[in-house]
């Protein structure tokens, strides 16, 4: 009975990780690079201003530990900068502050998920630990009959694009899907190592040799 308690709630853990990367595209013939000026710019609606800011100011900062000039778009553009439409002054407005690559993160959905945590299962491994009736049942029938219970959080579906701006193309896409199980700083955290993680596995990003000597 312990085991198979253990695996379903192994599974459970597993399915709930804060972020994962559910797909990905490379751009043909990509090699690692080292950008001098990295810009992250998130595309959240103004109801969610206050996660994107902390989106923006925690891969930049991974991006940084790294050994990347990256900057947090929200550190260096007013508001109203980057405009649905207006693409030509976005676009004046990056190559004026000499940026070479841009990481956009894109908000592509936002809904509540509710989810199930099982109350306190029996281990009948435990059964010879108890020598009168009264105290096993009184410990027994408190696990058997302690209840679950369902929870709420909010579920996340993200795209991120990174655009080289010497190549003037877009070489790296991923989608992936998060949950702010605790807080938006949280989130932000683990999503930011993440993407960074990603961004050298498949070969955008190369590891400065600072970072290495450090």
């Amino acid at each position: 009975m312990k085991k198979l308690f253990f695996i379903p709630l192994l599974a459970f853990l597993i399915s709930c990780q804060p972020s994962k990367i559910t797909q990905s595209w490379t751009a043909k013939d990509v090699v690692p690079k080292k950008y001098q000026k990295i810009l992250v710019l998130g595309v959240l609606t103004d109801n969610d201003n206050e996660l994107q800011v902390k989106i923006e100011d925690h891969l930049a900062g991974d991006l940084k530990d790294l050994g990347y000039n990256a900057v947090a778009a929200n550190k260096v553009f007013p508001p109203g900068t980057f405009i649905k439409g207006d693409t030509a002054k976005a676009k004046a407005a990056v190559e004026e502050k000499g940026f070479d690559g841009v990481l956009t993160v894109v908000l592509l959905d936002k809904k509540k998920e509710r989810f199930y945590v099982p109350g306190r299962i029996t281990d009948y491994t435990t059964y010879n630990r108890y020598g009168r009736f009264d105290r096993y049942y009184n410990t027994i029938t408190e696990r058997i009959y302690t209840p679950g219970y369902y929870g709420e959080e909010t579920k996340y579906v993200w795209e991120n694009n990174f655009y080289d701006l010497y190549l003037k193309q877009m070489i790296y896409s991923a989608r992936s899907s998060s949950f702010d199980i605790t807080s938006k700083s949280t989130l932000a955290h683990t999503y930011g190592l993440l993407m960074v993680n990603n961004l050298v596995e498949k070969d955008i990003l190369i590891k400065p040799v600072k970072a290495d000597a450090e």
